[in-house]
């Protein structure tokens, strides 16, 4: 078994706080405790019904005041000192808390409902408590640097942490979703400059993976293994190991775009095994490093893990980890327009056999 620990505390105003040591971690087994003075936190947000899609959209004010690439000495993710009060009450290899102004959370139903969402003839105006959870998984201590660049060892202690999280929030009533994912930097919008992710916990089935789901009952439940089969034939895929295979996707949208797929059918990270854990630790890596590499300074991306929704049919859907860039070239951006934005069918700038073979050379 991982000889990585867990430690759980709590923030000054009652959010939940998890410490994850490394394996070889020189950490003391005790942390300090949060002696700030906090206020209450926001209340819920609302989702609101577009009937025209079925679509909910969250509206999550309280956003709006979180902090915006502030200075090191003031970062909210680096470990307390004396001039800075922050998020985190002491040192640490990863953490992960309550974000302070969730997009959904930190109400949850009093008993699951499936039916909670569900709106019958997708009445006009409908709306709902944004009940969920949301947190933020912060990388290392250090305030600069990015996932990619730490060693293996702490990109499998990360893992670990998806694994538990992963585990515990799809037990919490109302979630229907769990979302691992990291946005990496400022051109995909990120407010914090520190290495660190996200996890969001949804009371609804994502329109992405309805889509997977209704293309599973049109295609059968083997879409996911020939999907892999047939990339794995391909002269798209980067790397093959013995439990994953990465690849450019046949039909990529992105100027960089990186799929990755399990060989074993699990719904999630919590169900991949030590072994294949430990793989996907040193392959997640070079897929990372690699990013850096193929211009002379860091691709922005989205790093995105989808899992299998709870809902019937969810089973059929398995564990996937798909990045996206828009850097289409050293100085220049795709930008989702008219097409993309408006319509949502994509036009890609060139053939992911292109994009491959310029990964492969930065993976080399």
């Amino acid at each position: 078994m991982s000889a990585i620990t867990k430690k759980t505390s709590k923030l000054a105003d009652g959010r939940d706080l998890f410490y994850f040591d490394d394996a070889n971690s020189t950490l003391a087994p005790e942390r300090k405790a949060d002696l700030r003075n906090l206020g209450d936190r926001p209340a819920v947000a609302e989702m609101r019904l577009d009937s025209l899609t079925g679509e909910w959209i969250s509206i999550a004010a309280a956003r709006n005041n979180r902090a915006f690439l502030p200075p090191a000495n003031q970062c909210p993710l680096c470990p307390t000192s004396a001039g800075n009060q922050s998020e985190l009450p002491d040192n640490f290899d990863v953490a992960v808390f309550e974000n302070k102004s969730p997009s959904f959370g930190p109400d949850l139903l009093a008993e699951d409902d499936e039916a909670f969402t569900v709106v019958p003839n997708l009445e006009i105006g409908s709306k709902r408590a944004s009940v969920g959870r949301c947190e933020v998984v912060v990388f290392s201590p250090e305030h600069l640097g990015s996932l990619g660049q730490l060693p293996v060892s702490r990109v499998r202690t990360v893992i670990e942490a998806w694994a538990d999280r992963t585990q515990h929030l799809m037990s919490l009533p109302g979630v229907r979703q769990v979302f691992p994912f990291e946005n990496r930097g400022e051109e995909i919008g990120v407010t914090l400059h520190h290495p660190h992710g996200q996890i969001y916990a949804y009371p609804y089935v994502t329109p992405r993976t309805r889509k997977v789901l209704d293309s599973i009952k049109a295609y059968g439940p083997n879409l996911f293994e020939d999907t892999l089969a047939f990339e794995q034939k391909s002269d798209r895929v980067l790397i093959k190991g013995e439990h994953f295979t990465a690849y450019v996707p046949f039909a990529g949208r992105w100027p960089i775009e990186i799929h990755l797929l399990p060989h074993r059918h699990v719904q999630n990270i919590a169900q991949l095994s030590e072994e294949e854990r430990d793989e996907l630790a040193a392959i997640y890596s070079r897929l990372l490093s690699a990013l850096d590499k193929i211009y002379d300074t860091p691709t922005p991306y989205i790093s995105a893990w989808h899992q299998a929704p709870l809902v019937a049919g969810g089973d059929k859907v398995r564990l996937q980890l798909q990045i996206t860039s828009p850097r289409r070239a050293a100085d220049k951006l795709k930008y989702l327009a008219g097409s993309e934005s408006a319509m949502g069918a994509f036009i890609a700038d060139f053939p992911p056999e292109v994009t491959a073979e310029m990964i492969r050379g930065a993976i080399k």
